[in-house]
């Protein structure tokens, strides 16, 4: 495995696999979101499910929080190494005219958003473990509509997820289609993917962005 990830193929591949993997999650993640706007019973359904549920919470979260380590720290190895390679050749060939700016920078979009995953995780996720395995608090299956719209009470905060969901969106637009052509999967229909990846990076950021100013607007 280590050899694999000392490859600059390798390193690619499993850059795109935790791609999937968090792409995947995130459209799980903005379906139980999205019924908070219309069923508070059933979020609250949904929500204690996946908080309680054993497989989910020891057997999916842990790989859930390794995928997402992974990835940035993956995705600041492989900058830093192309940066490196291909400083000269960027000079030579004028790469600002031959790539688009998302793509030359992902760095930032992703510091952006990984600096929201730390806010996310300080929101909800260390919450819920002090809820849980710190104070030992007895378990209430209708608390977690009252605790999201809580969140969004706050205008900063609600601001600070819009502004990390448009960059989520900027991410998304060059990752999607990225990640399908490291596994080599966009021969004969990268404008097939480019469409559908421009679709997702508009639809699930801006679901996430419904959700927080629909709570913000209706605490």
């Amino acid at each position: 495995m280590s050899g694999f990830l000392k490859s600059s193929i390798g390193r690619k591949i499993a850059m795109a696999l935790s791609a999937f993997f968090l792409m995947f999650f995130l459209i799980i993640h903005l379906a139980v979101n999205i019924t908070s706007i219309f069923s508070p019973d059933l979020f609250n359904e949904l929500s204690h499910f996946m908080g309680t549920n054993p497989l989910v919470q020891f057997a999916l979260q842990p790989v859930l929080v390794f995928g997402v380590v992974f990835h940035f720290v993956m995705g600041f190895v492989l900058e830093l190494k192309n940066r490196k390679a291909t400083i000269v050749k960027y000079v030579q060939d004028n790469g600002a005219a031959n790539s688009t700016w998302m793509s030359r920078n992902m760095i930032y979009s992703g510091i952006a958003i990984l600096a929201f995953i730390v806010l996310h995780f300080i929101d909800f996720w260390i919450p819920e473990l002090n809820h849980k395995y710190i104070v030992g608090m007895p378990e209430d299956p209708t608390r977690y509509f009252g605790e999201l719209q809580h969140k969004f009470v706050p205008v900063w905060r609600v601001i600070a997820y819009v502004v990390a969901f448009i960059f989520l969106g900027l991410h998304l637009a060059h990752g999607f289609t990225s990640a399908f052509q490291s596994m080599g999967s966009t021969a004969g229909r990268k404008k097939t993917l480019q469409q559908i990846g421009k679709a997702y990076s508009v639809i699930i950021p801006l679901g996430f962005i419904i959700v927080a100013v629909f709570h913000f607007l209706n605490h």
